[in-house]
């Protein structure tokens, strides 16, 4: 049982050549595309699978601020108001709402915590609400029990992962781009030490700007050009259960448990943090890079198996641009969810959650999570290959931050100014220490 996702037809004919061309059709690919679009900019998105069918549809879909870490809060802060004009520019319902997301716990430490978030976020503008035992209580009657506290952000939100994806590339589609599904791209062609065009397994795109938005498989596929892009994965396994529960917040995040209501009136149930470390021969070759990473969540991960080294995404091996490539042979990346990891996020939702009880399961489905070893997205154009812009390693951040992700490509591809600042993102700081900040949230 996949992850729910709406598949939609896409451009039949790929063109000979285009202003830009984006690798990869996640959410921040179709954003960068259809952000490009809207400016005029002939934008042709090529993706090996489905649009959206990897992580972009596999995540939990909350859209927020609260808790982000301060590098990242500024992308998700104009995201949000981007996400509340999708639907109204594209036509489509993206399933965004701005339901306010729920934290309740009753560890003082992480209390405090949040509370020191609050504090910091008050002076970038951003609204969240600490709550008092009997505010979180009320707050999370559906639980049954009495909470310490907790924190209610009013203006975050969730969208639909089903649909956001797929509707925004429509969205590229209507704006006079074009979007081409099961196209890998196998290689880039070079003129004068820039790129000059997109090779792939359907024909060739000249271009003179590239965005590479390919997720888990971004390090693979820079390798093919000497370029050392420190990147690893893990898999989580997430399920959902069918509509019937009645009561339960529409996003609530406790340690025991995290839920988010669906836009058919089920949820979502995941286990925050809890992955699989896959083995791979790309995590040997950056496993120094992310020490710190792994010293500060190892509680929450355990060894897995050799999936992900037959996934074929974090190989080291060099590929031919005239024979097929793993994206090829591996068109959508389903790893299989942890059944152990799956029966325990039931049973601690069910114990957390009475409402749940006697509400079917609906799915089950696993994904790779890609990350930098600070845990901040790796975005903007390489030194070492220009005309070559990167966007990946969005470390499970990436959908809520995609649409400013997006935005902000496009305004570097247009020399607009950048709704964001681009210098936290830019690729050259993970040339440095492996021992750099590591992400807070």
């Amino acid at each position: 049982m996949p992850a729910p996702l709406f598949e939609i037809e896409t451009s039949p004919a790929l063109p000979d050549r285009a202003d830009v061309v984006v690798i990869g059709g996640g959410i921040v690919g179709v954003s960068a595309a259809y952000y490009l679009a809207r400016r005029g900019v002939t934008v042709a998105l090529v993706e090996k699978g489905r649009i959206g069918a990897e992580q972009s549809s596999r995540n939990w879909g909350w859209c927020r601020q609260q808790n982000r870490d301060a590098r990242e809060l500024p992308m998700a802060t104009e995201s949000l108001t981007l996400w509340d004009r999708l639907a109204g520019e594209i036509g489509e319902d993206l399933g965004f709402r701005r339901c306010g997301l729920l934290y309740l716990s009753d560890d003082d430490a992480q209390l405090a915590a949040w509370a020191k978030w609050r504090d910091f976020a008050v002076g970038e503008g951003v609204v969240t609400h600490m709550l008092s035992s009997e505010e979180a209580s009320a707050r999370g009657s559906a639980t049954g029990k009495r909470w310490k506290g907790g924190v209610f952000s009013p203006t975050d939100g969730t969208a639909d992962t089903a649909r956001a994806a797929p509707m925004i590339a429509r969205g590229i589609i209507a704006a006079g781009g074009s979007v081409h599904q099961f196209c890998a791209a196998r290689g880039l062609e070079t003129m004068g030490g820039r790129v000059s065009a997109v090779v792939t397994e359907k024909g060739t795109i000249r271009t003179a700007t590239v965005i590479h938005a390919g997720g888990a498989w971004a390090s693979s596929f820079l390798n093919q050009y000497g370029i050392r892009f420190p990147q690893s994965a893990v898999r989580q396994s997430i399920m959902s259960v069918s509509p019937g529960a009645t009561g339960l917040p529409d996003a609530l995040h406790t340690a025991e448990i995290s839920v988010t209501r669906r836009s058919n009136g089920g949820y979502t149930l995941a286990i925050s943090g809890r992955a699989r470390v896959d083995p791979t021969p790309q995590q040997l070759r950056y496993a120094r890079q992310f020490v710190p990473m792994f010293l500060r969540r190892w509680r929450s991960l355990a060894i897995g198996n050799l999936e992900g080294w037959k996934s074929g995404h974090e190989t080291l091996a060099r590929w031919k641009l005239d024979a097929p490539t793993p994206m090829e042979a591996r068109r959508i990346l389903d790893p299989t969810p942890d059944p152990r990891q799956i029966a325990e996020t039931h049973a601690r939702a069910q114990r957390l959650l009475p409402g749940l009880k006697s509400v079917p399961v609906a799915a089950r489905w696993a994904g790779y999570i890609d990350s930098t070893p600070d845990g901040v997205p790796a975005i903007g154009e390489l030194a070492g290959l220009p005309g070559f812009i990167l966007a990946a390693g969005f470390s499970g951040h990436g959908f809520g931050i995609g649409p400013g992700a997006g935005h902000m490509i496009a305004d570097i591809v247009t020399g607009a100014k950048p709704i964001v600042d681009p210098r936290p993102y830019r690729p050259e700081r993970l040339e440095g220490s492996a021992f750099g900040k590591v992400a807070e949230f």
